[in-house]
Order: structure tokens, then sequence, then C-alpha cells
């Protein structure tokens, strides 16, 4: 049965590297072309050539010219490994989702259709498709060849928590905002365990569809060995360590980093839960950190304009239906348009520093809030902290209590209170921000300044001078009638 897409996914992109596949690059390819696809998804394929070095690249030079509409190729000068050529392919990509297939006979591009109903439905982030579930037809090959690829499988899941048949098939369909958001760092055979590892970190929602195979002899071309089974358990490990989920250019291993910092955040949620009503609004809302110790209430929006985020919301708060996840540009009116007066409480946490139209973004939140209702807001305070966290976070600037609450005024807020917080975070800020220029936090920093949060909230009121950031406490005033029936009563 056709499956029709979503107006969420429009075209598919194919990619494919390739090294020395002279007897069957074009048959794989002429399968991915002819394919049966959901109705409406356009498809485009992105061949790497991998330094072939036995006719392969002028048959795809061939290819190429003749299928110039769907086939887009580019070519390694020197033999780099699978993991490269995939991480090259993903920089040309233009589809919204990404299927890898390699240029061997093994992998039957008949079952994309399988592999992308899961994505296709708003289900998945994340397809694999095994070769160990029950498929159609799967070749009997080598058993020594199966029992590594089931202990590598196992060794992966042991450290993801997840519960994959086939962590190393070929067949993954990633959608694209992920796929390319994650760092590839291995060049061979690697990618598999360091994406399923990655994938796994970032909690997408992973599914598995049998898939058919047909596996080939090493006499007819197959490529993998023994030793890239023994890096691989050496891949798994080391990124069972390290958090290397993001891309540096997008900026959110810092975000990733504080998410682990439970004690810090269920401080500052404890700071601001006092004027958090039971509709609320939540910008910014990000990896759903606060949100999380915010529910339940009556109704509650997280809400962001990154798309990533976006994504990992929905996967966060899917199956709770107090949650409703929307993208939301605190600067655009027709954003708003819809929500006026609809909440008692907006927050509003470590965003309006990232807004160049600040007086804009208060006057949406003014507006989105009934009479009466709340906007909590926390900014970074001291422009003399100003450093290299900031400038990786796309920080516009850092606030004053002053400025923070003239610029709230003149939107129509009154100012309830002003609260100094996180004095302690000072230091630390301004020697990594500052002396040192990080561009990321360091773990060890993160997990001693959270294990000892319980001491900081004694003395952080202590500290003589002002904290990392500022709240805002803002109201907006009832009609004048029913203002002066409140204070008579």
């Amino acid at each position: 049965m056709a499956i029709a897409t979503t107006s969420q996914f429009r075209k598919l992109s194919v990619l494919m590297p390739v090294y020395n596949e002279h007897y069957t690059i074009e048959s794989i390819v002429a399968r991915v072309l002819s394919a049966p696809l959901p109705e409406g998804l356009a498809l485009e394929i992105i061949i790497v050539d991998d330094c072939s070095t036995d006719g392969t690249e002028q048959i795809l030079q061939q290819i190429a010219q003749d299928h110039a509409q769907q086939v887009v190729l580019r070519h390694h000068s020197v033999n780099k490994g699978k993991g490269a050529a995939i991480r090259t392919a993903v920089g040309l990509v233009t589809g919204d989702i990404c299927v890898i297939q390699d240029a061997d006979l093994e992998y039957d591009p008949r079952d994309y259709q399988r592999l992308l109903a899961p994505l296709l439905s708003g289900d998945a982030d994340v397809v694999y498709g095994s070769r160990f579930a029950s498929g159609e037809y799967r070749r009997v090959l080598f058993f020594w060849h199966s029992v590594m690829n089931r202990f590598l499988t196992t060794l992966s899941n042991i450290t993801t928590d997840l519960n994959l048949t086939d962590m190393e098939t070929c067949y993954k369909a990633v959608k694209t905002s992920i796929l390319k958001s994650t760092p590839i760092r291995s060049d061979r055979f690697g990618i598999e365990p360091e994406l399923t590892a990655k994938f796994a970190k970032r909690n997408c929602r992973i599914f598995e569809v049998p898939i058919s195979y047909a596996g080939r002899t090493y006499d007819e071309g197959k490529k993998i060995t023994w030793w890239d089974g023994v890096l691989a358990i050496f891949t798994i490990f080391h990124f069972w360590i390290v958090d290397d989920i993001y891309n540096e250019r997008y900026g959110h291993n810092i975000l990733h980093s504080l998410s682990k910092t439970h004690r810090f955040n269920a401080w500052m949620a404890d700071t601001v839960r006092p004027w958090v009503g039971d509709r609320v609004l939540e910008i910014g809302s990000g990896l759903g950190n606060l949100t999380s110790k915010m529910v339940p209430r009556a109704s509650y929006v997280a809400s962001d304009i990154d798309p990533l985020y976006l994504d990992y919301l929905s996967n966060r708060f899917a199956n709770d239906p107090r949650i409703d996840v929307q993208k939301l540009d605190l600067e655009d009116t027709t954003d708003f348009g819809e929500l006026g007066e609809c909440f008692d409480t907006v927050i509003c946490l470590n965003v309006l520093e990232h807004v160049p139209d600040r007086d804009q973004a208060l006057r949406n939140m003014y507006d989105a809030l009934e009479p009466g209702g709340h906007a909590i807001i926390l900014v970074p305070q001291g422009q003399w902290l100003f450093g290299s966290l900031d400038r990786v976070l796309d920080h516009v600037m850092r606030y004053s209590r002053g400025e923070l609450s003239r610029a709230c005024k003149a939107s129509g807020f009154e100012i309830e209170k002003l609260l100094s917080f996180n004095r302690i975070g000072v230091l630390p800020w301004f020697l990594n921000g500052r002396i040192f220029r990080k561009k990321q936090f360091d773990k060890l920093q993160l997990k001693i300044f959270d294990s000892l949060v319980w001491l900081w909230r004694i003395v952080d009121r202590l500290i003589p001078f002002p904290g990392l950031s500022v709240i805002c406490i803002a109201r907006k005033p009832l009609p004048p009638d029913e203002d002066t029936a409140s204070s008579a009563n």
C-alpha cells in the first residue's frame, strides 16, 4: 500500500559511499532510481567516490551525466573510508530525510517504503533496517560474521540502553536536521556505532523495521574485516564516554552539558516557582530542563525556534498530554497572533539576551498574558562578564538590573520583584569566558558545581556582589476598575 508524505517531508536524499564497485555500481544506482517511494517524495542520490582505482570513477561520471537532475557526484582524492564519505555526502544534502545506501547489492532499495514509514507517520526520528528481524529473505552466510555483528550490537545496547537487533546495519534513515547537526568523527566503519551512540544520547525516537538482505562473500567484494570489528569495540566505548553529539556551529553542546546539572536546574525552578500559575507559556524551552520541573499544570506550552530543540521536546514529552510543543519566535508578532491573553504565566529564562529586538519580544510576552498575569524573565547579568561563552551561545548582550527593569516598564509591565541569582557562578564564568576563553564547560567543573548546589543555595544570599543572572518578576496590570476592586478586597 502506498504511503503519502506529510507536508514536512518533500525529498529523500540517498547517501551512497563508493569504493571499487565497478561491477555493481550501475545496478545499484538503477535500483535506487527505480525504487518505489511514498507519493510526493522526490529523490536525490549523493554519491561520494572514495578514490576508486578499478574504473568505478569513469562509470560514475557517466551516471552523473545521464541523471544530472537527481545524481550529485563528488570524489575523494585519497581513500578515507565509509565514514568520511558519508561526512562529505551529508554536507551536500538538500532533502528532508537521509538514507545510507551501500554501493553493493546487499541491501534492496525496494525496502525504502518500509524504512521510511515510521518517519513519515511522525513516530520516529531515526529508523534502522534490521537484517536479523523477519524480512522477506536473507542470504545464509558466515556464522562468525553474524556472531560478531550480534556481539557488537549487544555491546552497543549495553552502553546506549537501547534494544536494537542490528546496530551494524547500513540502512539507517534519519531526519536531515538531526544528521546535519551530528558530528561524524569515524572515517571507516566505526560510523555505525558512533551514530548509534549519538542518536541515543540525543534521545532520538529510534525504530527498527525488518529488511531483506543478500549479503556477499569476501570473494564477491565484501570489505569489512575482523580489524574493523575490533575498532568498533573501541568506538563503542569511546562514544559512551565522550558527549560529542552536536556540531560546534550549532552551539548545542553547552546546553546539553547544562541539562545534566539537575540540582542547579532544580534550584532555578524553585526560585521562580512561587510566581508560576496554571496556564503557562515557556519561551525557549530548549531541552526541557525547566519544563519537566514545572509540570503538572492545567496547560503548558513549551516553545522554541530551533528545529533540533523542537524535535527533542516533541520526543521527550510525546506521551504527556499536558504539554503542547510549539514553534514560537519571540520577536515575531504573527507567531503570537492567536495567543493573546491565553496565559497567566510566561516563563522566559535565558532567552531575551539572544534577541536583537528586545522591545518587540517583551510586547509579545505582554500580549500573551491575561491581565494580572506574570512574566518571569531571567537574563545574564553584567556586561563586564561578556566573553567567549556568551559568543558561543549567541548572546547579544548581558543586562543590568536597571536596564531590564526599564525595558519591562516601557512595554507596560509593572515590576514586582528583581532577584539576583547564582552569585557563586560569577567567578567560574569570568575565568572560563574572559580569562581562558573557553567555548565549552568543563564537565568536571559542572559536576563539582552541581554536587554543591545545596551549599550555594545557603551562601548565595550572603555574597555581596550581583549574581550571574538577574530575574525580573513583571506583572501585566489589571484594568483600572478590576485593580481598584482587588486593592479594596
